[in-house]
């Protein structure tokens, strides 16, 4: 694992139903964390499409596409320019007849190298009636970070979800969101308690923008495996887009984790839950 990495956090309002730009708008956010010096850049959750509750299924169906497909290739070729490792949020994936949620790493290459499928859809919002649900606590091994836990928002809610991937070796998590204010709380709390109680780095890349309860909030965040915040974007009121990089070192937050936190992921009873 490289011990120094720096962070390309990209947020920011995508436009509902409207693809092109918002492909458009990701492409040139991720040439301006390119120059600050990332590494790994991560986009938040759906925005190919945006979202919008009320209008969500219209407005997926517009922005599905196959993987690999005419915007996969445009995004694969960000990767491979930059010399980056890609996580290029979740978007709208087609495959075997019906839709998923999907993230997709591209490596500096510009292969894809790992894609997840959201596993826990929101039913608040209705992504039950959009999407088909992913099956699997999906991981990507990276030759410069190590083995990465992917999760997609509310999947990063669930405190199983986060212990799955700590079981399957993940000691960096991604997450991107479409994180809206009336749940901000569960932001604040739930993502650092999981990066505590498995000793991992977790990076929420959140959009950023909208009105009222139903606005995403931004705040997208580094989290070291031991719950502290070291990086957080601006609150959307504060204006955007935003890319904001950090440079941390995993190995050491690591290290760190594994000598004064490990009895949480150690001294477990399993067959009590």
């Amino acid at each position: 694992m490289q011990d120094r990495v720096t962070i390309g956090l990209v947020q920011w309002h995508a436009v509902p139903g409207d693809p092109a730009a918002n492909l458009d708008t990701a492409l040139a956010l991720v040439a301006e964390a390119a120059g600050q010096g990332a590494d790994l850049v991560v986009l938040p959750e759906l925005w190919a499409s945006g979202y919008d509750a009320p209008r969500l299924g219209a407005i997926v169906a517009a922005a599905a596409e196959p993987v690999p497909g005419p915007r996969s290739d445009r995004l694969a070729e960000a990767a491979r320019t930059y010399g980056i490792w890609l996580f290029a949020g979740s978007v709208p994936e087609l495959a075997d007849g019906v839709t998923y949620n999907t993230t997709v790493v591209y490596g500096p290459d510009g292969a894809v190298a790992g894609r997840h499928r959201k596993a826990h859809l929101y039913r608040p919002t209705a992504e039950d009636a959009v999407f088909a649900a992913g099956d699997e606590a999906s991981v990507v091994d990276t030759d410069r970070f190590g083995r990465i836990g992917m999760a997609t928002c509310f999947d990063g809610d669930h405190a199983g979800y986060a212990r799955a991937l700590r079981e399957r070796g993940a000691r960096v998590v991604v997450m991107p969101a479409a994180y809206e204010a009336g749940a901000e709380r569960w932001w604040d709390l739930l993502h650092p308690a999981n990066a505590l109680a498995n000793g991992q780095w977790w990076i929420t890349v959140n959009q950023a923008g909208g009105e009222g309860d139903a606005a995403m909030f931004g705040r997208s965040r580094v989290i070291a495996p031991d719950g502290t915040v070291v990086c957080e974007a601006p609150r959307h009121d504060a204006g955007g887009p935003n890319v904001v990089t950090c440079t941390v070192d995993l190995a050491a937050g690591i290290a760190d984790a594994d000598t004064h936190s490990s009895a949480l992921w150690t001294d477990t009873r399993p067959e009590l839950y």
